[in-house]
């Protein structure tokens, strides 16, 4: 009997086709059988059950399916059928179902959401796919809301939330600041799987206006930013130094300090809490505390342990991560968050479940007319899932009726099947956590045998080894296989054989006479074929001389042998190994056909040697140690470069090569190493030596290869460890033949230079690289995509040549050949290039701007013909210049800008616009020759914007119970005036502020009369300009009413004209009332309210302060726009004014205000401009009624103490003198000058005759320390006061109460009468 049984593992690799057969058949994997055998539909391709698709691109809803005959397709979509024929917007690839909608040319992704399933049919049955959701990927905008400031004190926890926009599918949370620099985050600061910035506690240097969150919607490649976050942490020390400054001696209590606390979870809340995670998945699990020190949190598995492998920390070990959770995963998981003051913990009850997975998954079934199969679907899941079945995608219940047929649960059982019992059944495995879908197809065919393995198919083994001859086959019923030896062999039989189930003759132990032809027949009740294969048996490789152990001296020279024997048949190769690794890379080690020997022996040369012998069919080795001693001592020796070698010798003369042999010199002690051969080339340049190549030290004999048409000399230089010898003397020449050059020219480009050329370079031959004389370069060239013939032209001596009256910028074909006396070079490569540029012959159309705001514009465009560009396409450029402000109507002198925009892109941005202004623009294209026409110029308006603050605010003529305001409109309106907004209110000696008035003035006044004002009273005034949009920077001055009206000229009737007066009630008994002031309490240290006045050269910066005493002020300045380093100058003292001089005129600057010692903290930036340069205008110091009344004083102290000398002289010794007061009026005190603001001058004969010119004061008309000691600070109310850049008195306060120390010859004399006065007040 034949006898059968299965291969062994170890031989299963050199099996084609071993098949475990049940009851149905294996279909081989032969294309040309699948070609022709019938075969219902499988689906091979298919979309994604949940697709998420990008709504600016076509939808593809991939169907594929393969079958015999080719299947067709169709389509349902929400479980009706889609007819695609009757949406112009769908259409379904040739020979697939795969469905293409088109979005890009007007549909809507939105329209086409659903659910999809693809049939693919044909006469054997249906396949069915998944349901396939389609949805569109969504990327909203941000709500809006209005973000608070957060104002937290150190050492509290925070959590910043984000809340992103619901996106599909859901975006990528992170946090950055303005520059776009990712947050640091720490043990103390991280982001929690809901995208909210978590602070376990704040620290002074969180404070920050630029906390933003980010959402990353891969799916559409946008970003969507929510509004910046300000945090405001307050340090414990300054929130006490403010207390402390705002209450009495009295008053004890303040901030408390920070202090530590123990750890309270922010998230999750509660002691517990529940998650389902499904099987598969990875498992993620937060907890965030906040807590003083940091908590540090630790994760515990309750009853287990958290598995290995699987488990990672992240986010500073406040996320558990487990990857490919199962079942096993399900418990309670405990987060505990520690610090050195206690500690808080949270459960977390998991849950895995599952959706459906396979245990068995249907396969098909080919089978036999009259055969037996079953179909299995078993599947898994938490919790288990129902298993339905389908035919064909109809439900089984209602599909046709098989009699072959019957359903039990998850099988269906088929019994004597006929062709008609073909069909793809459906097995649907849900849960409500999903559901899988598998086709499989019955396939019954009625087919003769067929035999796969190739006809005479040659096998070859080794002797006394396996030997497996295949027969694949396939036929229905399955065929019955038998062997043969020979032509007219009788069948093969017995324990000698072994046959196998696919028709594999395995022969255990092959010998020589096994060697031979077998045939293979295949029968079934439909026919019979057979095939022939060959086996040939060699004869297996043998080490007949295997290498020995060698023990040898350091720097000494040991062999091992490895002969072999083998098949004639065989072609072997000997590879040797060192300790089972490659040998060393070293040219000591030499490897001969039978022996490896090894050159001065080192130590490291210790080890084992083995010599494996390969064959296309077998393999043996043998292995040898080596052991390395250290050599007995010797004397000591000289070592030196090797003498030059000699007996140079060329033989074999051929047309490319030539033998070169010497005779080595001595070495010196030192063995050589190498030979290094050079050549000169007689022909080409005499004199100059080349490399050639080297050879180790143990070879005096090398071929070389040789270039045709060269002369060659050689000469070889000996190399040991100490140098290089002198090199030998030359062989005799050798000239080579002349040849066919051997390579072209490269680097061959096309590039025109001109509109109507083309310019072909490349880099030409080198002399040797000729292989004959007369060497000439072909260039040929024709325009590609043109069915036209090439043009050539032959020329020499040049890398260079020009094709004139091209066409502009279309492509060539272009290829340069060599080619010398003998002949041409081998067929070039074609490169492609190009003509010559010209410029773009059309403008872009469809200019739109919109107006985004009013400094901000986008401009779109549609792009040209890419014939029209005429060239490379670098980019457009778009030219826009403002033509006029509206709010002036005044033209100037046209500053066109330019925004380059690389590409081919459509659209861009207008920065830096001006405000209520009108522009043009322009856009053009741009290639490499230049610029295309330009559009039409493109007329849009920017809208109204908020004012710069007034140009100046003057304060003039203090009389009782009235001031003069005087003002300049803004430098920049930015639109149209509405109104000026004037407040202000009284300042005591305190500091203290009263109530604040606010006035409304049109828009068209310069200058205002505030009466029935307080006297003596100083007042603080805040100016801005308004449009309708809203108002503008603010200017800020302070004024002093006068104490007395006792000989003040009352201005005549209609002396006021061109201001307007406001008039306030006032008390009768104006020296008695008493007003009323508010104390003001800073919650926190601030800079608020900074306002500036320019001038040409200089501006007066000043601000508002709230905080502690004793602060340092500096001012920090810089051109604005620029990005150089902010100037810093530090004010003197603690006031709150500073002059800034030394500016441009006509130049924007931005400034800010600081306070060092108070956590460093900064007010926020101002804008100003210094007005352009004019003539200086000087005030003559001779018309100051001080200097003329300081005169008079000087001169009548003169004459006084010349009289007393005088008497005192003429007397002779001590007489009594009556004391006599002169009753002399009171100098006559003239009004405030409207022009300069100063105080009027005591009425003199020379009052108005003009000082020297040295005399006069500055042009920004204050009065400097060295001019006069006399200050309006003397009739002041004891508070910093001076000049102001424009000649009005501005005082500051400052929350200082001490007196500020005389400097130079300051009077300390008794206070005047106006302080006087104010302390009865």
């Amino acid at each position: 009997m034949m006898k059968k049984r299965s291969i062994s593992a170890s031989k299963a690799s050199l099996v084609l086709f071993l098949c475990q057969m049940i009851s149905a058949l294996d279909v081989p994997l032969d294309s040309k059988l699948l070609e022709e055998l019938s075969q219902p539909p499988t689906i091979t391709q298919q979309s994604p059950k949940d697709y998420i698709v990008d709504p600016r691109e076509n939808i593809v809803i991939q169907c594929e399916a393969k079958g015999k005959p080719p299947p067709s397709f169709s389509w349902t979509r929400n479980g009706t059928h889609f007819d695609i024929d009757k949406d112009a917007q769908v259409t379904m690839k040739p020979n697939s179902g795969t469905l293409v909608i088109n979005i890009m040319n007007g549909g809507k992704a939105e329209a086409y959401e659903g659910v999809y399933q693809c049939t693919a049919r044909n006469e054997r049955g249906a396949a069915i796919s998944n349901n396939i959701v389609i949805r569109p990927s969504r990327s909203p905008l941000w709500t809006k809301e209005k973000l608070e400031p957060n104002q937290v004190r150190e050492g509290d926890s925070l959590v910043l939330h984000c809340r992103p926009p619901v996106g599909l599918p859901p975006p990528i949370i992170f946090w950055m600041d303005n520059a776009f620099q990712r947050l640091p985050q720490s043990e103390r600061v991280s982001q929690g799987l809901n995208g909210d910035l978590y602070f376990s506690n704040v620290q002074p240097e969180d404070t920050r206006e630029d906390y933003i969150c980010y959402a990353r919607f891969n799916h559409t490649q946008t970003i969507q930013q929510k509004q910046p976050i300000s945090v405001k942490v307050f340090s414990m020390d300054s929130l006490n130094d403010t207390i402390a400054a705002n209450l009495s001696d009295t008053d004890i209590y303040g901030a408390k300090p920070v202090t530590e606390r123990q750890p309270i979870l922010l998230t999750p809340t509660g002691s517990t809490s529940t998650k389902v995670e499904l099987r598969g998945n990875v498992l993620l699990l937060e907890c965030i505390a906040a807590g003083l020190p940091t908590p540090v949190i630790r994760w515990i598995k309750e009853g287990g342990e958290l598995p290995v492998n699987r488990t990672f920390f992240e986010n500073f070990k406040k996320t558990l991560k487990i990857i490919d959770v199962s079942e096993a995963d399900s418990g309670n998981y405990k987060c505990i968050a520690r610090n050195m003051l206690g500690s808080v913990h949270h459960v977390i009850s998991v849950t895995v479940k599952a959706a459906p997975y396979w245990i068995t998954a249907p396969r098909n079934l080919v089978l036999s007319p009259g055969e037996d199969g079953t179909l299995i679907c078993r599947a898994n899941g938490n919790p288990k899932p129902n298993i339905s079945w389908f035919a064909n995608g109809v439900p089984i219940a209602i599909a046709p009726e098989d009699p072959s047929r019957k359903v039990d649960g998850d099988t269906i059982i088929f019994s004597h099947v006929q062709e008609r019992s073909s069909a793809v059944y459906q097995c649907n495995a849900s849960n409500e956590y999903g559901y899988l879908l598998a086709n499989a197809f019955v396939n019954v065919l009625a087919e003769p045998p067929r035999v796969l393995t190739p006809a005479n198919k040659l096998y070859q083994v080794i002797a006394d080894s396996p030997a497996l001859l295949d027969c694949a086959y396939f036929g229905s019923p399955k065929p019955e296989i038998e062997w043969f030896k020979g032509v007219k062999g009788s069948i093969l039989r017995g324990n000698e054989y072994v046959f196998h189930d696919n028709g594999t003759l395995e022969i255990p132990v092959a010998q020589k006479d096994s060697t031979g032809t077998y045939t293979c027949v295949a029968r079934n009740e439909l026919g019979k074929v057979q095939n022939e294969v060959r086996l040939e048996v060699k004869d297996p490789t043998m080490i007949i001389k295997q290498p020995e152990y060698k023990v040898i001296q350091r720097y000494g020279q040991v062999s091992f042998e490895c002969i072999i024997k083998h098949d004639s048949t065989l072609l072997p190769t000997v590879i040797w190994l060192k300790d089972n690794d490659e040998l060393p890379d070293d040219e000591r080690f030499l490897v001969g056909k039978d022996n490896l020997t090894i050159m001065n022996v080192t130590d490291k040369d210790d080890g084992t040697y083995t010599c494996i012998v390969n064959t296309t069919l077998d393999s043996v080795s043998a292995s040898a140690v080596l052991t390395v001693v250290a050599a007995p001592p010797t004397p000591a020796i000289i070592y030196a470069r090797p003498n030059p070698p000699f007996d140079l010798e060329l033989t074999g003369q051929l047309e490319r090569s030539v033998e070169l042999s010497w005779i080595p010199g001595d070495e010196n002690n030192s063995p050589i190493k190498n030979f290094v051969i050079e050549y000169e080339d007689g022909l080409h340049e005499p004199g100059v030596w080349h490399y050639q190549t080297e050879v180790p030290g143990t070879q005096t004999t090398v071929q070389l290869k040789l270039s045709p048409y060269v002369n060659y000399s050689f000469r070889v230089i000996a190399v040991n460890e100490i140098g290089r010898s002198q090199p030998s003397e030359p062989s005799e020449q050798y000239l080579t033949k002349s040849a066919n050059p051997d390579e072209n020219p490269s680097n061959v480009q096309g590039i025109g230079s001109e509109p109507d050329n083309l310019v072909i370079t490349w880099e030409s031959l080198k002399g040797f690289q000729s292989n004959g004389p007369g060497l000439q370069y072909k260039v040929s060239w024709r325009q590609k995509d043109v069915d036209d013939e090439w043009t050539s032209v032959i020329v020499a001596n040049v890398s260079k040549y020009i094709v004139s009256g091209t066409p502009t910028f279309v492509p060539y074909e272009i290829k340069v050949q060599a080619l010398n006396d003998l002949g041409y070079a081998p067929e070039p490569s074609e490169v492609i290039g190009h003509s010559g540029e010209d410029l773009p012959m059309v403008a872009p159309g469809n200019v739109q701007v919109h107006v985004i705001n009013s400094t901000l514009a986008k401009v779109h465009w549609d792009p040209v013909p890419l014939k029209t560009v005429r060239g490379h396409l670098q980019g457009y450029k778009v030219y826009y210049w403002k033509v006029q402000s509206l709010s002036r109507r005044s033209r100037r002198h046209v500053e066109k800008k330019i925004l380059t925009f690389r590409g081919n892109k459509t659209f861009g941005m207008l920065p830096g616009l001006e405000p209520y202004s009108s522009y043009k623009l322009n856009v053009r294209v741009v290639n490499g020759k230049g610029e295309g026409p330009a559009s039409p110029d493109k007329v849009f308006k920017t809208p109204e914007g908020v004012p710069s603050s007034p140009s100046f605010l003057k304060i003039t003529n203090p009389t009782l119970d009235s001031l003069t305001l005087e003002w300049g409109s803004p430098t920049h309106p930015n639109g149209v005036l509405t109104s000026y907004i004037l407040k202000f209110q009284p300042i005591n000696n305190t500091h203290e502020l009263g109530p604040l008035v606010e006035i409304r003035i049109p828009a068209n006044e310069s200058s205002l009369i505030l009466k029935n004002l307080n006297y003596s009273t100083r007042y603080k005034f805040y100016f801005n300009a308004q449009t309708s949009v809203g108002s503008g920077s603010q200017i800020t001055e302070e004024a002093v009413t006068i104490m007395d009206e006792a000989g003040i000229l009352r201005p005549a009737v209609g002396a006021g004209k061109g201001y307007s007066e406001i008039l306030f009630a006032t008390s009768p008994v104006m020296h008695t009332v008493r007003p009323t002031f508010y104390k003001v309490q800073p919650l926190y240290p601030r800079i608020r309210n900074v306002t500036t006045a320019a001038a040409e050269t200089y501006a007066n910066i000043s601000w508002e302060y709230e905080g502690p005493d004793h602060a340092n002020f500096y001012v920090e300045y810089g051109v604005a726009g620029s990005k150089e380093d902010w100037k810093k100058e530090i004010v003197n003292g603690s006031r709150s004014f500073f002059v800034l001089k030394g500016l441009t005129p006509g130049t924007a600057y931005k400034v800010r205000v600081g306070a060092e010692g108070l956590s460093g903290f900064r007010s926020s930036e101002d804008v100003f401009e210094t007005g352009p340069a004019m003539a200086s205008r000087q005030i003559d110091i001779a018309t100051q009624g001080w200097f003329i009344g300081l005169m008079c004083a000087v001169a009548l102290l003169i004459l006084i103490l010349l009289i007393v000398c005088f008497i005192r002289r003429n007397k002779g010794g001590k007489y009594p003198v009556k004391e006599k007061e002169d009753a002399h009026a009171d100098p006559e005190i003239q009004p405030m000058k409207e022009d300069d603001g100063t105080f009027g001058e005591y009425s003199d004969a020379e009052d108005h005759k003009p000082l020297k010119k040295g005399s006069r004061t500055p042009s920004d008309r204050t009065v400097k320390k060295e001019d006069s000691d006399d200050s309006l600070v003397d009739y002041g109310e004891g508070v910093n006061g001076q000049f102001n850049e424009d000649g009005s008195f501005i005082g500051q306060y400052s929350g200082k109460k001490e007196k500020e120390p005389a400097e130079g010859n300051e009077s300390s004399e008794a206070p005047s009468p106006v302080n006087a006065m104010n302390s009865f007040v």
